[in-house]
């Protein structure tokens, strides 16, 4: 064969090979399922945007969330390998901890807890304390356990005769005066408004010093010594999406919120925003200078003593078995701040 037939044949070959590398993408995405603890909502926002604006995929990540909702069991998917990421939090992490189960929060999107108790604008409640002068507070079985507990060890004047069960309706709140009932920041006060034309009086536990972290990303702690890149690819790609869920254009984020639940409106969405913004759910404490999704110890600690002084933990459970901060605290998606 001669040189001129050689040559090109040569490049008859790289054209090919050109062509076939064109029509592939450069390298396969790695796939990552992320089970959220309720339906599609505005509390969700960044990891939504992070699929929107193709953020996951510029960190080489192909997402699929997985709603949860009331018959939703994506805890148990996460301790049983069928997800990779779960919204979990520090009550459940510790938990799993005492029982030996090996999960771990790799970051904390929610600096605050958004857990609030809603007053009636005429009953005399000006400040969180003045709750306790309420012969009546609605709460969840799950609460009472809890933060009730907290508000009794460290505040005068709450006591057990106060509670009576919260069905998840606010009817009964409605029609006593004299009483609170629980809700989150984001939600229960939105519809009490839009139900009654006028404004609750709303108490945000984390201001009154309720500490537990929330909308957690959790993991099996096998991932984080197996595959730490994709936990901080994870990660990286979570943060970037929530600060521009909350600054930027999340018009098809809200969108794919809405497809997923479809009850889910756009006026519930922007309140929740508007809430989340104004009490620092996302971006306070060590948020502020560090970014979305910091975990420290002093705060996960400050928890957990909160919950060993009402005995739901033992003091020697090993609480930093429940989280990992190397992935976080770094200013991550911070330049997106608009």
């Amino acid at each position: 064969m001669s040189n001129a037939l050689k040559t090109k044949a040569f490049l008859a070959v790289m054209g090919l090979l050109a062509s076939i590398a064109a029509a592939e993408p450069a390298s396969a995405l790695d796939k990552v399922t992320y089970g959220t603890n309720w339906l599609a909502e505005a509390e969700h926002g960044g990891f939504y945007q992070a699929i929107a604006d193709g953020t996951y995929k510029k960190y080489g990540l192909d997402v699929e969330i997985v709603q949860g909702g009331p018959n939703a069991a994506n805890q148990a998917l996460l301790i049983s390998g069928k997800i990779d990421f779960y919204m979990g939090g520090p009550q459940q992490e510790i938990d799993a901890v005492k029982q030996g189960i090996p999960i771990v929060d790799v970051a904390a999107i929610f600096q605050k807890y958004p857990q609030v108790l809603i007053a009636h604008p005429d009953a005399g409640v000006e400040k969180f304390e003045d709750l306790a002068k309420l012969p009546t507070l609605f709460m969840s079985k799950d609460g009472y356990i809890t933060y009730f507990e907290w508000m009794k060890a460290n505040f005068p004047g709450f006591k057990d005769e106060q509670f009576k069960p919260y069905n998840f309706s606010p009817a009964p709140f409605l029609a006593d005066k004299q009483s609170a009932q629980q809700g989150f920041l984001t939600s229960e006060p939105y519809e009490i408004q839009k139900q009654t034309g006028w404004e609750p009086k709303v108490f945000l536990l984390a201001d009154a010093g309720y500490s537990p972290y929330a909308t957690m990303i959790t993991t099996q702690t096998s991932l984080v010594q197996k595959n730490p890149d994709l936990v901080q690819r994870f990660v990286n790609a979570s943060i970037e999406g929530w600060y521009n869920y909350l600054y930027g254009d999340n018009k098809a984020a809200n969108d794919l919120i809405k497809k997923d639940n479809p009850d889910m409106t756009d006026e519930q969405i922007a309140y929740s925003i508007a809430k989340m913004k104004e009490y620092g759910i996302v971006e306070s404490g060590d948020a502020v200078d560090k970014g979305i999704g910091c975990i420290t110890d002093a705060h996960y600690k400050k928890f957990f003593d909160q919950m060993v002084q009402i005995k739901l933990f033992d003091a020697d459970t090993d609480y930093k078995k429940a989280f990992d901060s190397q992935f976080v605290c770094k200013g991550v998606g911070m330049a997106l701040k608009k």
